[in-house]
């Protein structure tokens, strides 16, 4: 796998500093930019042309908040590819919960329906994203426990499932 942490000259962090990224970006894509090297033999101009590629995907996850958890979870050895987590089973019962709510608004189109979908949801959000934030900020500051990095992990994967229940609301919730 590939670190763009490295490449970007970074310590791995859940909170690369932007103003770094970027700055690291524009003079690494300056650099190996692959006009630079039309005039050099080939195998070099291939080595820009891919190491260009490679700065430019560094740079778009590194830049996106969501797509660094994910991409230093996987750096980090403890998510996989296609990964099928299993959450807690209370946590489920939750979602299951607030999927009924959200199924109630979808056939009644009630106020209080939605109203009930939105504010469970709310506070399901804001609860995992101050226990998320927590645990970024605490790997960052050194916290990097196989523990820590497996509640980092349990969050991502409630998260997403938090998300595709705010995706049917928002879908629904529009006129």
């Amino acid at each position: 796998m590939v670190n763009y942490f490295e490449t970007f000259g970074l310590p791995v962090s859940f909170h690369p500093p932007q103003d770094l990224v970027r700055k690291k970006y524009y003079e690494l894509s300056r650099k190996h930019h692959p006009d630079r090297f039309a005039q050099e033999p080939k195998d070099e101009a291939i080595n820009a042309l891919q190491m260009s590629a490679l700065i430019n995907d560094g740079y778009k996850i590194l830049k996106d908040a969501e797509a660094t958890v994910e991409y230093v979870l996987r750096l980090e050895g403890v998510l996989e590819t296609d990964e099928k987590y299993s959450l807690p089973q209370s946590f489920l019962m939750e979602v299951m919960d607030l999927n009924e709510a959200v199924s109630e608004y979808e056939m009644l189109r009630t106020e209080e329906s939605k109203q009930m979908s939105l504010v469970t949801l709310e506070e399901q959000n804001t609860a995992l994203k101050n226990k998320m934030d927590h645990l970024l900020n605490s790997y960052d500051a050194g916290n990097k426990t196989s523990e820590s990095l497996a509640q980092i992990k349990d969050c991502f994967f409630r998260k997403k499932y938090l998300l595709r229940i705010q995706k049917r609301i928002t879908t629904f919730a529009s006129p």
